[in-house]
């Protein structure tokens, strides 16, 4: 079988990820938020109110996981911890106001990022790009 070059796409891929996980770090940087913890704020600021159970699902992370970067934020004062009122022995987290706008900030900085990121390719190439991986997601 000739080499069609697929044998390196999987690297590229891999490399490109790597990249794009190295700059969404240092973009996170200057609210001092790991990855896990900005993900979980922002679904925590799309809903109204989630439990802990339903952000370790929606983050695909172990329940003690998602505890522990709950922890994080309410120490932080970005999210607290209320009743569920259709379970006492649950709670739910909400965003505070400074976790609303830390979530804000953080995703414009993702924003402005990927626009920087992604502003190598041109347009037409950035669209084939989202298209394949689109392909590639489902």
């Amino acid at each position: 079988m000739a080499d069609d070059g697929t044998g390196d796409l999987g690297d590229l891929l891999m490399r490109v990820a790597r990249t794009q996980r190295r700059r969404w770090r240092a973009a996170l940087a200057p609210w001092d938020l790991s990855p896990h913890q900005a993900r979980a704020l922002r679904v925590v600021c799309e809903r109204d109110g989630v439990r802990l159970s339903d952000l370790a699902e929606s983050l695909h992370i172990a329940p003690r996981s998602a505890t522990e970067v709950a922890d994080g934020l309410q120490d932080r004062c970005l999210v607290e911890r209320t009743p569920d009122p259709g379970d006492r022995r649950a709670v739910i987290l909400r965003a505070t106001d400074e976790g609303r706008r830390v979530r804000a900030e953080v995703g414009r900085a993702r924003t402005a990022d990927s626009t920087e990121l992604f502003a190598r390719l041109d347009d037409d190439d950035r669209a084939a790009l989202a298209r394949i991986l689109r392909t590639l997601a489902d």
